[in-house]
């Protein structure tokens, strides 16, 4: 057993790699912290700092699947975000109208994105570095007179802020918080099972029934002590169900339908899959249609966070969103990466920035730090593709 688990980790070791790195990065803080970094107010506190970087760097991961880049999603979601807080205040615009109008917008500049880049044939590079430059001013347009745009709508605000209802607390944990982590435990046992059958069914090879069941346990456990942690505070908030929903959505899409192996495809050999009949124009349309709609997301969650809408709103997002992905193992080559690998890499990376704060770790050495941690993840990744 001892020696199948050590093959597995070797032969799976970017998938592996990155859960093994948080769990060392969480062990390291949360000793030189003497446990505050692992208290239920800081992982919760964590999570949503994490949630508007995460749901940008699922949709990144695609776009660096099929072998481009999008550098214009960081002021795209603060635009949006300035555009959601004008709806409310100025507008009267529902919170119920204003949301959809905003996540169309993104799928519109999105698609726009994907135009210059599949039709005109503009590399992406510089199609969405014009896009930043572009919202950017639109951002200090919108801005400019008051600078900070305050939202006082409760509906809104409580979707950066708020929390699931508790309906009641069992032994002072948030009951509500408890069930939704016993339904994740339970999809994801059956889904674990319902692959291995199938892949059983075709002869393709499974991992033996004691290492299966190990993993089922290993993962349940890790998903249960971290609903015990949240439920022992003020229970899930809605930032984190919008994560886990964007999460469960790509994943399906990527992993169980034809558009997902499309992707892959198109990532994988562009000529390739184009030869075999799939259109590539469209994949690419498609995918940076979804990384505006996730930009708008992220600009929504982003300013309901902070109350306001501001002139700096979204610096920087595009990057943290890309170093998430790479760290989350997507590969620069294309073709490779998961959904889930991006949430642990935008988990790895505002870790490292909460741990930091609470060592009292100064500004410019975390900079240092968290692009080490990036070329090292690109390091990794260029070693494990020569060694296959």
């Amino acid at each position: 057993m001892y020696q199948e688990a050590k093959a597995l980790i070797r032969a799976n070791i970017r998938d592996y790699g990155m859960y093994i790195a948080l769990f060392v990065i969480i062990l390291t803080f949360t000793i030189m912290t003497d446990g505050l970094f692992i208290s239920s107010r800081n992982i919760s506190n964590l999570l949503d700092s994490a949630g508007y970087i995460a749901v940008l760097a699922v949709a990144m991961t695609l776009i660096i699947v099929i072998r481009h880049i999008d550098l214009s999603v960081g002021y795209v979601a603060g635009f949006l975000g300035a555009i959601a807080a004008i709806l409310l205040t100025q507008a009267g615009v529902s919170v119920y109208i204003s949301i959809p109008i905003i996540l169309i917008l993104g799928i519109v500049v999105g698609l726009f994105n994907g135009l210059l880049v599949a039709q005109v044939g503009i590399p992406s590079f510089v199609a969405t570095l014009a896009g930043m430059l572009i919202f950017r001013g639109a951002l200090l347009q919108v801005t400019e007179k008051t600078g900070t745009i305050i939202i006082q709508n409760d509906a809104f605000n409580a979707i950066g802020n708020g929390y699931i209802p508790s309906m009641f607390e069992v032994n002072g944990l948030h009951f509500l918080s408890l069930l939704v982590g016993l339904i994740g435990i339970l999809l994801y046992i059956y889904s674990e099972i319902t692959n291995r059958r199938n892949k059983l069914n075709y002869q393709f090879d499974v991992l033996s029934k004691p290492m299966f069941i190990l993993k089922l346990a290993f993962v349940s456990i890790i998903i249960a002590y971290i609903t015990w942690i949240l439920a022992g505070y003020n229970g899930f908030s809605w930032t984190v169900i919008v994560m886990l929903a964007v999460v469960f959505v790509y994943h399906f899409l990527t992993t169980k339908t034809v558009l997902g192996r499309h992707i892959y495809a198109v990532g994988s050999n562009p000529e390739a899959a184009h030869l075999s009949g799939i259109n590539v124009k469209k994949i690419t349309y498609i995918v940076f249609g979804s990384m505006g709609m996730m930009a708008a997301l992220s600009g929504i969650l982003f300013t309901a966070r902070l109350q306001s809408a501001t002139t700096t709103a979204g610096t920087l997002f595009e990057l943290d969103a890309i170093a998430a992905a790479y760290v989350g193992g997507v590969s620069a080559a294309g073709g490779v990466g998961k959904v889930t690998g991006a949430i642990i890499g935008a988990i790895v990376m505002a870790s490292l920035s909460s741990g930091m704060n609470l060592l009292g770790v100064g500004i410019s050495y975390q900079y240092m730090i968290r692009g080490g941690v990036l070329a090292g993840a690109v390091i990794f990744d260029v070693m494990t593709r020569k060694s296959k």
